[in-house]
């Protein structure tokens, strides 16, 4: 794309002016959630079977870690996870053109569908050593909390409804998607929304880590690698045209300098440096990867135009140091993820039947922002949330992560099939 050399100055953003983003509407369709159903015979015996079959949670938990799914490569995850829903007794159970994992437990009605989801993927390459050790009530494995607990979650909660023979008015869909983390850039979900049940969720709630924490607003993230070429040289023969690694540096010093609000909150950080060859070359490329995030669409939105702007105004910065020079030097602009920002009330009827149903449950729950799977239906107006699967989580996204089956960790299934059942309606 064509650049204008623009002033520093003008990267001086208005961001901490942004107002902050309009909650997408929610359907008019739906109704308030109906009171949390816990005095229900039959939602009791769900509840209690979840806390007596703690155990046989947390060897799903272990056996589903001990499966790899690096993200775009989810497939031996997906059909071990496929064949467990099965095992349950789950006949219709499919995995998508994405390779998302679908088990649908219809209504009595029909309506409303509740999605109950977790992420399959992980952040580790294939080949690494999945393998979890066990030390008292630490679990230990990459992607142990994040997210096998999760996933072993959707399993605990689907079999407490059949052991219980619950009957719900809505219909309740189990979802394990791919490529939530990272570079997957909530394909599994996108495709969820736009395809596979395309015009069919009301709700949407994702279950991922651990904790008992509810993530009710969306922290939405632009992802750019940005690439500045010529034709390269000899650092001393070719001396006097535009060096793209300059142009770089140029860039990250004007990136560095952009002002954001600190509420809503809005972050940005140059993560990966590319380029060169030798010390005495002028390069022919030279490119960062920048993330950009915040919780406000219109806050990202403006922190997105003043990077743009410096990488802009770094590109005529470098051609106007060689005026003689008759080489070229352009700049390239990659999209490698983006995932949209969206806020919701507190009032909202999925947030407030995940506070009622913690508090049912007797604890209390904080919301909070968060980047993960709820970001997409969220910001297509369809009520989501992501909670917490119990447990205490450390080290997520490191080889050394752990998980702690606290006495409680049963709290965090019994959560997700309350808010589940709050939502879908119990005949």
């Amino acid at each position: 794309m064509p650049f204008h050399r623009l002033s520093p100055l003008f990267l001086s953003v208005a961001v901490a002016a942004c107002a902050t983003a309009t909650a997408p509407t929610l359907p008019a369709r739906l109704p308030p959630p109906v009171a949390i159903p816990n005095s229900d015979p039959r939602v009791r015996s769900a509840l209690e079977k979840i806390r007596t079959d703690d155990s046989w949670l947390i060897e799903q938990q272990t056996s589903i870690c001990e499966v790899e799914a690096p993200s775009f490569k989810e497939q031996r995850r997906a059909a071990d996870f496929a064949a467990r829903f099965r095992a349950l007794g789950y006949a219709n159970v499919r995995i998508d053109a994405e390779g998302n994992v679908i088990a649908e437990r219809p209504g009595d009605a029909g309506e409303p569908v509740v999605v109950l989801s977790a992420h399959l993927d992980t952040v580790f390459p294939e080949g690494t050593d999945v393998r979890v050790r066990r030390s008292g009530d630490t679990l230990r494995g990459p992607g142990i909390g994040d997210n096998c607990r999760g996933l072993a979650v959707l399993l605990g909660v689907a079999r407490s409804l059949d052991h219980a023979q619950v009957r719900t008015t809505g219909t309740i869909i189990f979802v394990a998607t791919v490529g939530e983390e990272g570079a997957g850039n909530l394909r599994g979900v996108r495709h969820l929304v736009d395809v596979s049940l395309k015009d069919r969720i009301d709700y949407s709630i994702s279950v991922d880590g651990a904790g008992l924490s509810t993530t009710s607003a969306a922290v939405g993230s632009n992802r750019y690698r940005v690439t500045y070429s010529g034709p390269g040289g000899h650092s001393y023969g070719a001396f006097g045209m535009p060096n793209p690694m300059h142009a770089l540096g140029r860039a990250i010093a004007l990136v560095s300098e952009i002002q954001v609000p600190t509420e809503p909150r809005t972050t940005f950080s140059v993560g990966v440096l590319r380029g060169g060859t030798s010390v005495n070359s002028i390069s022919e490329s030279a490119s960062m990867d920048v993330d950009l995030r915040s919780e406000s669409p219109a806050a990202l939105a403006a922190l997105d135009s003043a990077v743009m702007r410096a990488v802009a105004s770094a590109l005529g910065a470098e051609r106007a140091r060689w005026p003689r020079s008759s080489v070229a030097l352009n700049v390239k602009i990659d999209t490698i993820g983006i995932r949209p920002a969206a806020t919701q009330p507190d009032t909202a009827p999925i947030v407030r039947a995940a506070l009622e149903a913690a508090r049912t449950l007797g604890f209390s729950s904080e919301t909070g922002a968060s980047s993960t799977d709820a970001n997409l239906p969220m910001s297509r107006g369809i009520p989501a949330i992501t909670i917490d699967g119990g447990g205490i989580g450390r080290g997520a996204h490191s080889l050394n992560e752990s998980w702690i089956a606290t006495p409680d960790a049963y709290l965090g299934p019994q959560w997700a099939l309350l808010i589940t059942l709050t939502l879908a309606g119990v005949r």
